[in-house]
């Protein structure tokens, strides 16, 4: 990814702006359209950038800024899929969600993000990171009125995904992440299937591979589902193993303000991992200290030239200004812990 000791990235989402799609709101719809749309989303994303540069991350992303839902964006570029006929579906068996419908065979007649992160490419000479769904998290997205079998969608998805991300590398992405929250849910799918088809939707890649697995945005929804979960959060016990064995380079997990025991990241010793060290699902901004503190203690379970500070998940919901602040808590934390591995003044280490 990068030389630097502790680089710092964002897991997916940033906050749009109020002029392209209302704030606050999680997928809102665009309030611009046509060509005055892909230049709205074009400035966003150069936004984003800046806003990443002036903040000081090492690993760059789009931020999300010309997508509106991190799963559907992708989909509604595929054959086969009918966004007229909808159908209320289960998402992770949490909540219920009117979805598009599969209705024949799925492909991919184009690129979908390949221009965007050409754009992406061209703004910055930092490493930069795009964002895929995985093929689970696609399938649970979805009414399937065609395969009628989850693992043979998920399969054609993995296919198509591969497509896309070796033009993504082509053009100038560094690190490929794919988003499977679902394997926090569905581990059974996940044993039998969902680990292979990830892997083949990463195959032949020389770009770095991760797959962020969360518990998902601040979203009622989720909240209430964690509220279930207990006093120890450890759906990660179950995907660890798998992906230690598995051919992807590096994990991004929630961590921050969860429940979940830092030990289990013993599980993905050898991986690199993304540990979210910033909560997406409050307003409160971290200190400095409290973030190299999630970071320090995880360095029991990882070495620090494997590990990346990270946010939990997509800031998209948040205001705008809270998630500028959160990614310069972020920073400023790495930057104490890398002063202290390096037995260096924090402003010479960051």
């Amino acid at each position: 990814m990068t030389d630097t000791l502790l680089p710092t990235s964002i897991v997916g989402s940033l906050p749009k702006p109020s002029w392209l799609a209302k704030p606050e709101v999680l997928w809102s719809p665009w309030e611009l359209t046509g060509d005055t749309l892909a230049e709205g989303k074009r400035d966003a994303l150069r936004a984003a950038v800046q806003e990443q540069h002036r903040r000081g991350l090492d690993i760059v992303s789009d931020g999300e800024q010309t997508r509106q839902h991190f799963v559907t964006t992708f989909i509604e570029h595929l054959e086969g899929v009918d966004f007229e006929q909808r159908e209320t579906v289960r998402i992770r068996d949490r909540y219920d969600a009117s979805v598009p419908t599969v209705v024949g065979a799925v492909s991919r007649r184009k690129p979908v993000f390949v221009d965007d992160a050409a754009f992406l490419r061209g703004q910055t000479d930092r490493p930069i990171k795009w964002a895929l769904p995985g093929p689970m998290t696609m399938i649970d997205t979805l009414s399937d009125r065609h395969y009628r079998s989850r693992e043979k969608l998920a399969w054609e998805f993995a296919t198509i995904l591969n497509q896309e991300a070796r033009e993504l590398e082509a053009a100038g992405v560094d690190i490929i992440q794919f988003d499977e929250p679902a394997f926090n849910v569905f581990f059974d799918e996940m044993t039998d299937w969902g680990i292979a088809t990830l892997e083949r939707a990463a195959e032949g890649l020389r770009a770095e591979t991760v797959v962020h697995i969360c518990y998902g945005y601040g979203i009622p929804a989720n909240n209430d589902w964690k509220a279930t979960l207990g006093a120890e959060w450890r759906q990660y016990e179950q995907s660890f193993p798998l992906l230690q064995r598995s051919a992807i380079d590096a994990v991004s997990l929630e961590s921050h303000h969860s429940h979940v025991p830092l030990e289990l990241i013993e599980l993905i010793r050898g991986k690199k991992v993304m540990l979210g060290a910033i909560d997406v699902a409050r307003n409160e901004i971290e200190t400095p200290d409290e973030v190299a503190d999630t970071l320090r203690r995880a360095l029991q379970f990882v070495d620090a030239d494997k590990l990346i500070p990270s946010t939990n998940c997509g800031m998209a919901p948040l205001p705008r200004t809270v998630a500028s602040d959160k990614l310069g808590a972020l920073v400023a934390g790495a930057a104490l812990l890398r002063a202290e591995l390096a037995g260096a003044d924090p402003a010479v280490a960051g």
